[in-house]
């Protein structure tokens, strides 16, 4: 497809960015906000969930849609979950660290803060809450980011529980773990104000850049998500859940765009062709008694619906690598069936040409006609085809509003129908917090890594680069405390800001990388290790080395792995003596090679003195030996 005029397609666009935040405890009860390694679980229980009506006598589209899948919830409990996780004992106060981190981060956003907070319940029965409900509360309104495409409004940051873990799913059963559930976590709603991808990205960068400033939210996959509301003109407002990385933001809106634009010519097509949904179920089992598909043989049960005049239009491509057929088969995998076959693919997948032969037959259906099958036992093949045949006639008239979960290649699938406003109502067992004037100004606002990137750079003289890494990494305190040991003097020479900087931030994610346990080296252990590395007590190239020492052993001291490690700085003279060894051994190569004979004796000397030298005065001695030589060859 050629490249999207957004301006043109009218794009719309608005963030919803979920933070969880750093606290002690869960947001209504005492437990630890820590996940657990699941086969610790010690006990689960299970629940059905239904949709109910809120206070206005209306039931949340949303809540229906989901009550029709019938689905077993199973919850895995822990020594470290309670009576309240599981809805068995009423929600304790609001958690008041959380709310004053909620506070801070308003501030931040210069957003206008709730005289009171009052707790409400957001109806959820997708099972990820034991209750039904969410709890979520209103903290601030009415701020603002400043892009170069212009303003964008942020409407609400609100603080509410964390979601349970889904763990597994099934046809019929989705397995959750409680230790999630509860954690505390901001909301955070802009307008739709964004107008392209690229501005989607920047505001999603840009409000992280704020939550992380904080240095009191959490950190690592899952923590943070940004959902993502799009349409265009003509299209319908799409949510897609769960964006996890920044970089997908721009993928995952570009690819709604492309589908959206495709459905809306699937529907002019549709209606060019007059094309219809035929609502006659039919038992087409007899049709593959004898069938080499493997997915029917073990169903046992086929029922199959007509589209008419839809040929060509379900096998039809509407995102990167998913045609609307997948669409038609993420609604009906939401009642437990595999997925479908339709006449648009077969035959394929061990479905043969005479049976779909006899397959069209049986619905007296021509090329024009698409025919679909579900294997699967009657109730569930029934219930999926009745919500295909929906979603078909849909397509005749546009795009459904619904929601949507981001899938890892940027596409996206169906979940459920878009929430509508019937699903909230107050939560009466959490009494509200009134927000007084001193417990505003007493939240001291941190420094925003933008800030603190200037700052670096103007104190330590570092490049933008390195001074953007320090400031958003977690270790910048522990940066600032060493670099002020070390500020001047000799000291000052052998411990740079760049070493420190790539130390706490390149060294610690390599080996990280490789698997070795980085959180058991201690603040104490990296300010010795660099005491020493002032003292010429080893080398700057054992850095790695010593940490890899640390992190294995942390028991023990910098000195003791230092010595175990052999890393001990070596004395210059003895230095020397072993270069000038090494440079003679190899006399015959040294003339041969000429200068160019440095590099190759640099890997033999340095495999020796890795560690207990700096290399800049290994490569100058190693230097003067190999021209010593060719000078007495002259």
């Amino acid at each position: 497809m050629a490249e999207l005029n957004y301006e043109s397609i009218g794009l719309v666009a608005g963030l919803e960015i979920h933070q969880q935040l750093d606290t002690q405890h869960k947001l209504f009860c005492k437990c630890p906000a820590t996940l657990r390694a699941k086969k610790d679980s010690n006990f689960e229980f299970f629940r059905y969930l239904r949709a109910s009506k809120s206070e206005m006598g209306e039931i949340d589209r949303a809540a229906e849609a989901e009550e029709r899948y019938r689905r077993t919830f199973v919850y895995k409990a822990y020594d470290s979950t309670c009576l309240v996780e599981s809805d068995e004992e009423p929600p304790h106060e609001l958690n008041r660290e959380a709310l004053e981190i909620a506070l801070e981060i308003a501030l931040l956003l210069d957003m206008d803060i709730v005289d009171e907070v009052h707790t409400m319940r957001k109806i959820v029965i997708d099972g990820s809450n034991t209750s039904g409900f969410q709890r979520t509360a209103l903290i601030a309104t009415n701020g603002k980011i400043e892009t170069e495409e212009g303003v964008v409004r942020i409407n609400t940051l609100c603080l509410e529980e964390e979601a349970a873990q889904k763990l597994t799913e099934e046809e019929d059963c989705v397995v959750y773990s409680l230790d999630r559930l509860g954690i505390p976590l901001v909301e955070i709603g802009t307008a739709p104000d964004i107008r392209t991808p690229e501005q989607a990205r920047k505001v999603a960068e840009h409000i992280g850049m704020i939550l992380h400033s904080t240095g009191k939210v959490k950190r690592g996959l899952g923590t943070i998500r940004q959902d993502i509301n799009v349409s265009i003109r003509d299209g319908a407002r799409v949510e897609i859940k769960g964006v996890q990385n920044l970089g997908m933001i721009e993928k995952v809106i570009k690819n709604e765009v492309i589908r959206q634009l495709n459905l809306l010519k699937i529907r002019d097509e549709l209606r060019r062709r007059n094309a219809y949904v035929e609502r006659e179920i039919k038992d087409v089992s007899e049709i593959f008694k004898g069938t080499k598909s493997r997915v029917i043989r073990a169903a046992g049960r086929v029922f199959g619906v007509c589209l008419r005049k839809y040929g060509g239009i379900v096998g039809k491509e509407i995102q990167p690598g998913r045609r609307f057929g997948s669409e038609l088969s993420d609604v009906a995998k939401r009642f437990g069936v595999g997925g479908i076959f339709h006449t648009d693919e077969l035959p394929a997948y061990g479905i043969s040409e005479e049976e779909v032969i006899k397959l069209k037959r049986a619905f007296n259906a021509t090329d024009e006609d698409c025919v679909i099958i579900v294997a699967a036992d009657e109730e569930r093949a029934v219930n999926a085809l009745n919500a295909i045949l929906e979603r078909a006639e849909v397509a005749r008239y546009g795009i459904p509003e619904e929601t949507r979960r981001a899938l890892e290649d940027g596409n996206t699938a169906y979940m459920r129908p878009l929430p509508g406003a019937a699903r909230m109502y107050p939560e009466t067992d959490v009494p509200p917090i009134e927000i007084t004037e001193d417990m505003v100004r007493r939240i001291k606002l941190p420094e925003l890594f933008e800030d603190r990137k200037r700052r670096y750079m103007r104190e330590y003289g570092i490049n933008e680069e390195l001074a953007s890494k320090i400031a958003r990494s977690i270790n910048f305190k522990l940066f600032e405390k060493i670099m002020g040991m070390f500020s001047s003097g000799d000291a000052a020479d052998r411990i740079p800001a760049t070493l420190v900087i790539r130390t706490l931030t390149d060294t610690m994610t390599e080996l990280m990388r490789e698997g070795v346990p980085v959180q058991n080296i201690g603040e104490q252990h990296i300010i010795k290790m660099f005491e020493m590395l002032a003292a010429g007590d080893f080398s700057k190239e054992a850095i790695p080395e010593i940490l890899r020492g640390l992190a294995t052993n942390p028991e023990k001291s910098v000195e003791e792995v230092v010595t175990e490690l052999g890393l001990k700085a070596m004395d210059i003279d003895e230095v020397k003596k072993f270069i000038e060894r090494v440079v003679e051994e190899r006399a015959d190569f040294v003339r041969m090679r000429g200068l160019k004979a440095v590099n190759p004796l640099m890997g033999v000397v340095m495999k020796e003195l890795r560690g207990k030298v700096d290399g800049k005065i290994v490569s100058e001695m190693l230097k003067n030996a190999v021209k010593r030589i060719l000078n007495e060859s002259v």
